[in-house]
Parts: C-alpha cells; structure tokens; sequence
C-alpha cells in the first residue's frame, strides 16, 4: 500500500478491530482543485471510496466493479480490482505508467438499498459531468450519501420483519393463529438482533439470540392462544415461520450472480456468508425446539378455493417483499415496486406447483425470471437499481422452511428425510439466481458479454 495509507493509523483508537478510514487525509489538493487536475493518489481513493461505499451496501462484485471502472474512465485512469464480501484490493494506472494501490476493508456487511440508489445516480452523473466537479464538491456529495441514507429505526425494521414473517407463514400454508404468533415472534427476534448490531456485537451471537427469542416468543403467544381461544397444538408448528427474517436471501442470490459471470472469490465468500448463517439459524432454532418439545409438522390446511388462494397469495406476497424491502433499508416507493413484481412472479410459482403440479424448482426459476425480465422492463422507467427490485421480489421464495426442516431432521438423525428437504431446498436455491441471470442475460448487453 502507498504509504499515504498507512499515515490514517495514528489517529486510530486502539483496540478497535477494524480500523476508521480517514479520506480527507489522501487529498491533499485544495478544495477548489478541479477531479481531473488531481493527482493519482487522490483520483486512486477517490475510486476506492464509492467502491467501498457500494460495497457496504450489499451489491454484486460486478456491480461493484463497474461503477468503479466508470469513475476510473472518467478520470483517465486505469482500475483493476479484486472484490471480495468484505474487501477491495485495487490498482489504478495512470497515463504516465504510474500505479497506486490501496486495500479496503469493512467491519461487517449488511443491505442498504436506498444508499445503492443514490450511489449509482451519483455515478452516472459524476460520468457525463466530472469535469466540472471539484475535490472539495465531490466529498460534499458523498458525505450527504452516507449521512442521509442510513438505516431504518430498529423499531421499522422489527415490525418490518413482523409483517414479513407473517406473510411468509400464510404462504407456507399457516392460518391466523400461525401468522399473529409469527408476527410478534419475528417483531421481537428481529428488533433483539437490530438492537445487538447496532451495539457491534458479532455476527453469530446477534443471529443465535434472535432466532431463540423469536421461537420463545412465537410459543408464549401459541400457550396463550390456547388457553384464551382453545387452538389446536397443531397451529404449534408454526413457529419456523417466526425466525425466517434471518434467511440471508440477498447473499444466496448474489453469490450467484457472482459466480455466473467468474467473480469466484466474491461468489463463494457471499456463499459461505450465507450458509454460516443458515446453520446459526437452524441450529438454534432446532435447539429451541428440542427445549420447547416442539417439532415440524404439518400446520392445519386452510379451506379456500382456489380464486380465493390466488388472491390471498397476491396480498401476502406483496406484504411480505414490501416487509423484506424496507429490512434491506430500501425507500418505500421502491419497496412498492419490488412488491408489486414479488407479488405477481411468487403468486404465479406457488400456483403453478399447486395447480400445474410443477416440479418446485422448475417453477422457482420461472417465478425468477418472470421477476428478472418485469424489472428489466420497468427500471429506465422507474430509475431503481435492477438489484433493487429484483432481489427483494425473489427473496421470499428462498426455501428457509426446507432448510430448517433438513437440519431438524439431521439433528434427530431421519438422515433420509434431512436429505430429502435439503436436495429440494438446493434445487431452488439453485433456480433462482439463474431464473435472474437468465434475464439478465436477454435483456442487459452490458451483463451478456464477458468483456
């Protein structure tokens, strides 16, 4: 690393695992100096920082680079980059065959769709008007990024994460009783898990300690719908539905996403990121089980026909990407959109199993590529990231019920029925990214050549 990368540790406070990045300190040009008469080192980290920045937002590493790569071309430099989930190794080359290379890191990773917005219109803009933009303009633009794009209210994302929840449950075939003990169960889980990230706890403790309060929660309210309005044990069952606000949907699918276009190190990072939390999850979730002598089992059928189901479907479905929309801090116009294509593309996958006895997988690719091609359509209209509308729309037919079931059934040792839901669950796992890479590759030239 140049050695202007190494002067920001002196003003760190010790102890502190990742340390701050100073970016004031690589400028050394006034204020006023116009982007291009700037030196490498500063056109250098200035690149470094908005990837860093998309980074942090949850995007792709091919989104990544390609917004860095614009913001290179634009300064007349030369970006080579190496993406991971939580890191950025780059070098720039300039005209006169110097280089500048930095290495970037963040603490944690997380999704934050509105800041992605206003990221990528930043992007665009700086494109067609940096010769104009000053040091001091630019950094004024990217500080108001980060200072008026942070996440929701704990409490937001809690209820967020409730009427999510709730949703998911209905469409897994629960009833009410199911979907107001999901509710309260994800309400408080999920404002117990926002509450220890935003005190820094790690990752593991904060997913295992919401996951065991969201099925406490979700069994307290079962015992009192019991004993207030005498449901059956059954409606018990429901408590997976309470904890699936942990199924990581955003890394399962762009991982890949990554990995279809050879961005092996983000892909299988963003993977391994997931199945981690997969498993904190399902273990916890099992144990809690165990604890509560509950077990998975078949939840009460409803009684609707089929127009009836088709409608509810629709309502659910919008609800819940809505829900899933704003956890990943999208704005609410934004969430709208994405749930108006969840709540077609999902309604047409759960109908096309149930009514056309459509294998799950085959119908979880074309709910994909329903939801890929519809936003392809409408994002030049609307002007959202397509990673923005499309993810969120998908992320609701992410098995978490299969995946929960296989490790219950492991952890009891039924390995053939454990195989059984685990086979199933990877076999959509699978469809869905490639449901979105397949209209990705009809409809987007940039996303269908290699180069």
């Amino acid at each position: 690393m140049d050695e202007n990368s190494t002067s920001q540790e002196e003003h760190h406070i010790s102890g502190h695992h990742h340390m701050r990045i100073h970016w004031k300190e690589f400028f050394k040009s006034p204020d006023d100096t116009l982007i291009k008469d700037t030196t490498l080192v500063e056109k250098g980290s200035l690149v470094g920082r908005i990837g860093l920045m998309l980074l942090e937002c949850g995007t792709g590493a091919w989104r990544v680079r390609d917004s860095m790569n614009t913001i290179s071309r634009a300064l007349d430099i030369t970006c080579s980059a190496d993406i991971g989930l939580l890191t950025i190794s780059y070098t720039c080359f300039d005209v006169d065959n110097k280089s500048y290379s930095q290495t970037l890191s963040l603490p944690s990773t997380g999704v934050n769709m509105n800041k992605l917005n206003k990221l990528e219109d930043f992007v665009r803009r700086f494109e067609t008007e940096n010769e104009y933009w000053t040091i001091g303009g630019v950094h004024h633009e990217l500080n108001q990024i980060e200072r008026h794009t942070q996440t929701y209210p704990i409490a937001i994302s809690a209820l967020s994460a409730g009427i999510a929840c709730a949703s998911f449950i209905f469409l897994l075939g629960g009833g009410l009783p199911e979907m107001i003990c999901t509710f309260f169960g994800a309400v408080i889980g999920n404002y117990l898990r926002e509450y220890m990230g935003k005190k820094k706890i790690t990752l593991v403790a904060k997913i295992a300690a919401g996951v065991a309060v969201s099925c406490a929660v979700y069994f307290l309210c079962f015992k009192l719908g019991q004993l207030c309005f005498g449901w059956s044990y059954s409606h018990a069952y429901g408590y997976i539905g309470a904890m699936l606000y942990v199924i990581p949907g955003f890394p399962f699918i762009t991982s890949g996403l990554d990995m279809s276009k050879l961005d092996m190190r983000s892909g299988l990072e963003r993977l391994a990121y997931a199945i981690l939390t997969i498993l904190i999850a399902t273990m916890v979730g099992w144990g809690m089980a165990t604890a509560l002598s509950l077990k998975p089992g078949s939840i009460p059928e409803l009684q609707l026909n089929p127009l009836a189901l088709t409608i509810f479907r629709l309502i659910a479905s919008f609800c819940g990407v809505y829900g899933f929309s704003i956890m990943f801090n999208a704005k609410p116009s934004m969430a709208a959109v994405a749930a108006i294509i969840g709540a077609f593309s999902n309604t047409l996958r759960l109908n096309l199993v149930e009514f056309n006895h459509l294998p799950a997988a085959l119908a979880a690719f074309i709910g994909a590529l329903i939801a890929g091609l519809i936003a392809s359509f409408v994002r030049d209209k609307v002007g959202f990231p397509r990673i923005a509308i499309t993810v969120p729309a998908i992320v609701i037919m992410v098995p978490g019920l299969y995946m929960y079931r296989a490790v219950f059934n492991f952890g009891v040792t039924n390995i053939n029925i454990g195989a059984y839901w685990i086979m199933n669950a990877l076999m959509i796992i699978n469809a869905l990214p490639i449901g979105l890479l397949t209209a990705r590759i009809l409809t987007d030239p940039k996303w269908r050549h290699a180069d």
